[in-house]
């Protein structure tokens, strides 16, 4: 099992938005947090198994 950063919010109609940390052009929503979370797990699934061009990513590096 891997953890897994997101972001996440509720909107005014009750849905939950987010995005993970990673990726954050690319956001999903759920009914609940834990809806949520799922539809974030199957992105993250999705984006780590397959090499889909053109996606944005975040990442770190050291520089002298």
């Amino acid at each position: 099992m891997k953890k897994i950063s997101y972001t996440y919010w509720k909107e005014k109609d009750g849905m939950y938005l987010g995005y993970l940390i990673n990726y954050p052009d690319h956001w999903t929503q759920g009914e609940d947090i834990e809806d949520l979370k799922t539809h974030l797990a199957d992105l993250f699934d999705l984006f780590e198994s397959e090499e889909i061009i053109g996606i944005k990513q975040v990442a770190e590096m050291e520089v002298a």
